[in-house]
């Protein structure tokens, strides 16, 4: 896990002002420290996830965190809340199909403060 000064070095590079409010939520969450050292790293390393490794690693119902982006490549069974950075439109719209709930790291950080019940997929 990046040490938070590190998390701080690497967030004054960064242009895109959601991706530093976002990171600056996180690393005042002791239990969002880890999302913030991922997501604060270089945009290559940010992580893409498809739909099939998400559904693949989840139960019904569960919360999954995504520090990157979720991508659209194969299907959602089951009905589960994905928290990430950003959702590709085609993978917005097989979510919603599938009434599953979407929701960005910044509001979850605020729902759930203490990173209650949450897989991290990476």
């Amino acid at each position: 896990m990046k040490s938070k000064t590190k998390i701080d070095e690497q967030m004054k590079r960064k242009t895109n002002p959601e991706l530093v409010s976002t990171i600056m939520k996180a690393k005042k969450n002791e239990k969002w420290v880890k999302i913030a050292g991922i997501i604060s790293g270089s945009a290559r390393n940010r992580i893409g996830v498809n739909l099939d490794k998400i559904d693949k690693n989840t139960k019904e119902g569960d919360t999954v965190v995504i520090p990157g982006k979720v991508l659209s490549n194969g299907e959602i069974s089951k009905k589960i809340r994905v928290v990430a950075f950003k959702f590709s439109s085609e993978a917005e719209k097989k979510l919603k199909n599938k009434k599953c709930e979407m929701v960005s790291i910044e509001k979850e950080i605020e729902i759930n403060p203490k990173a209650e019940g949450i897989k991290i997929i990476k």
